[in-house]
């Protein structure tokens, strides 16, 4: 077994170990929650101040020319485009990510219908985030189509001739299972359907390539693995092949070919550019970029390629560890083992017989971890398919191998002391 020796020898020799130094990390924390909330650069709160007090303050208006505040959404999407597999020009930082997946899925079946407008049928995962399967479900009610929902391994068969979009989380949010994004987009392709991309659990977290893989549409999220800030503006790229062929349905002015000419009719910005809608958050796009560029540090040591072996070599490391040093806990793996199946997470399962509800208890095993400085999170299950999730971002940025290990020591202490069973970690809170 693995020891806090050998994982001290591990970091020592971790080629990455200087990136943690981007960031603010409290004392006594084990942050493994990246996948939910990435940790504070250390730029971001005087960036943020700068553009408060200097730009705002003193430029005011003029700001949004002095300041390169109205490029500022096409200048991060080219950031964020070096680590999605996209050129330049070709995505923007903006919104949410439910907004712009509203945008693109709405113009994926604007194409679909133009191209084949016997297809009435968007295909998703039944496991996929809720908030995509919301929007999903409103288009198809406006639009009188059908949302069919299956597991992974039902995708082929899926793939009939009246899916007009498959639309799926490239990394699945819930157990950390990764989509061959090419094989899936081929299969697609070949059925005749479009594929919508959302990569929430991916940028920042594993190598992708949108265009190798020929994807149609993607959109993900800012606050997550690329470290903009709780709330942080998404981004959105369509492929050029798609840009230029529909109205994104929010045609606000922002996305006007010519904003400041205040004409009454609108005419689309060529490109990605009308995918933009209203005025932009000059704050959070300012704290977004500190987080892209905590990413993009990480070029010169090799890039998502290097950031994607540690992750691997981290999460292999808390699958070990947890298996064998919580052995006898009812605990098992929601997570793929193979490499090309998983993203940058670990997602562990709780059986607790002596529960007469049937309740596993992972809900509370998370909330005593938290109380000792190691905090992951928890996703409620609906069944034995889709059971209660312990879940933990394994972020190679900031975090090393003796942080797993440690990680999993207090995990192994929190299931044999019992102390998860103490009333304050069974009072549910709003944000789980």
């Amino acid at each position: 077994m693995t020891s806090l020796t050998d994982c001290q020898q591990r970091d020592a020799q971790d080629p990455l170990r200087s990136l943690r130094d981007q960031f603010s990390i409290p004392g006594g924390v084990i942050y493994l929650d990246g996948n939910s909330l990435g940790v504070l650069p250390k730029t971001a709160a005087a960036r943020v101040a700068e553009v408060v007090t200097q730009e705002w303050g003193s430029g005011l208006i003029r700001s949004w020319n002095s300041a390169g505040w109205f490029e500022m959404p096409q200048r991060l999407g080219d950031k964020i485009a070096r680590l999605i597999g996209a050129a330049p020009g070709e995505v923007v930082a903006t919104d949410s990510t439910s907004i712009n997946l509203y945008k693109v899925l709405s113009a994926a079946l604007h194409i679909a219908a133009q191209d084949a407008p016997q297809r009435k049928l968007i295909v998703s995962e039944r496991s996929n985030f809720p908030t995509d399967l919301y929007i999903a479900q409103a288009l198809c009610a406006e639009r009188g189509l059908r949302l069919q929902l299956v597991e992974p391994e039902e995708i082929p068969a899926a793939l009939t001739p009246e899916v007009a979009v498959l639309m799926l989380t490239h990394v699945n949010y819930r157990t950390g299972a990764m989509h061959d994004m090419a094989a899936v987009t081929a299969a697609a392709h070949a059925a005749g359907a479009l594929t919508v991309w959302d990569l929430a659990h991916s940028a920042g977290a594993v190598p992708v390539d949108l265009n190798a893989a020929r994807a149609d549409f993607s959109i993900g999220c800012g606050y997550k693995y690329l470290n903009g800030g709780p709330g942080a503006p998404a981004f959105v790229w369509v492929h050029p092949r798609h840009a230029d062929r529909f109205w994104q349905p929010l045609a606000g002015w922002w996305g006007h070919a010519a904003p400041f000419e205040f004409t009454p009719g609108y005419r689309p910005a060529p490109g990605i550019a009308r995918y933009l809608c209203g005025t932009q958050p000059m704050l959070s796009l300012a704290a977004l970029e500190c987080g892209l560029d905590t990413v993009l540090a990480a070029e010169p040591l090799g890039g998502m390629a290097a950031l994607r072996a540690k992750s691997l070599a981290l999460s292999d490391l808390f699958i070990e560890l947890a298996l064998q040093r919580c052995a006898g806990h009812g605990l098992g793996l929601a997570t793929p083992r193979a490499h090309e199946q998983r993203g940058s997470q670990v997602c562990l399962t709780r059986t607790n017989p002596k529960a007469p509800d049937g309740a596993s208890g992972a809900y509370a095993i998370v909330q005593a971890l938290i109380a000792r400085g190691v905090i992951g999170d928890f996703r409620a299950g609906d069944g034995d398919r889709h059971p209660d999730i312990l879940r933990f971002g394994l972020t190679p940025l900031y975090l090393g191998f003796e942080d797993v290990w440690q990680a999993v020591e207090h995990l192994r202490q929190v299931l044999e002391s019992g102390e998860w069973r103490r009333p304050e970690f069974n009072q549910k809170m709003a944000v789980t």
